[in-house]
């Protein structure tokens, strides 16, 4: 049966996965492309984006009493970091979902091929329930509701407790989304797949929010930390692949879990259609009493 003890052993099976050359490969790779397009439309962006918040930090009636309460507090050098402080924070959240977003794509679906090479899943008969334009489609749906969660909650996390709390409730939930249907996209049926989702929902989230409070590590440290703002590009780009990695280890961690109940799922209707038929058979042969 897949449940808690299916979970500890698909964790232990991705964490010693994650370490493999391969998967170290394929954290890179999402990683350089994000970082290059990032990097390139933070240069080309940094200095008009923060005039722009300058001026709208100072000047609305929504965000003006922030500076003014720093200043009270003691922190007189606060307009001059805290339109970089906003441009961060509000560019983090984008950087996570469009890197999270290119790993479901590129390389979910290279880590899913490589799991399912294994004796444990060889026999795993492909069902193809999935499409790419199924996964596009679910993909940008579900990082949109993720980023308008995000902004609606945004201000808040600048509150102590709400900052460890939010993101990986956020990310965890988008992580369980993704990973569960690119994981069984060309393995299960679409009525298999809502089956399992639908059996193993708790699991899957619990699984999504752990890995969601893993890339909350690098998130509390890049929105929170003064040195994050001074040591910006080298932050960012340390932080990226921290984040490019967990998010390897997550589709490691689903492939083996969704795989194995996939498995489990066809075993017991194989089992049960065996049964059936035997019930029927049996009272049809002849009796020789």
């Amino acid at each position: 049966m897949v449940g808690l003890p299916q979970m500890f052993r698909s964790f232990g099976l991705a964490l010693v996965g994650t370490m493999h050359p391969r998967m170290l490969w394929l954290s890179l790779r999402p990683f350089l492309i994000v970082s290059i397009l990032w990097g390139c439309l933070i240069w080309l962006t940094w200095t008009p984006a923060l005039e722009a918040l300058s001026v709208f930090l100072t000047t609305s009636v929504f965000t003006s009493w922030i500076q003014e309460g720093l200043i009270w507090a003691g922190f007189e050098n606060a307009r001059a970091w805290i339109a970089p402080l906003f441009f961060v924070m509000l560019i983090i959240p984008l950087i996570t979902i469009s890197l999270l977003v290119l790993v479901a794509f590129s390389t979910v679906p290279a880590i899913v091929n490589i799991v399912a090479r294994q004796a444990a899943y060889q026999h795993l008969e492909r069902r193809r329930g999935g499409s790419f334009i199924g996964s596009l489609i679910y993909t940008l749906w579900s990082a949109l509701i993720c980023l308008a969660l995000v902004m609606l909650t945004l201000p808040v996390w600048w509150v102590p407790p709400l900052v460890a709390v939010l993101p990986p409730l956020l990310w965890g939930w988008l992580t369980m989304r993704l990973m569960s249907y690119d994981v069984l996209a060309k393995h299960a049926s679409a009525q298999e797949r809502d089956l399992l989702l639908a059996q193993y929902r708790w699991p899957l989230l619990t699984m999504g929010i752990i890995s969601g409070m893993l890339g909350a590590v690098p998130t509390f440290f890049w929105a929170t930390s003064a040195l994050a703002l001074v040591l910006f590009p080298i932050v960012s780009f340390v932080a990226l692949w921290v984040y490019s990695l967990i998010f390897v280890f997550a589709a490691l961690w689903f492939s083996h879990f969704l795989l194995d109940a996939l498995k489990t799922l066809r075993q017991e209707e194989l089992d049960k259609s065996l049964t059936v038929e035997t019930r029927v058979i049996d009272p049809e042969l002849p009796y020789h009493g």
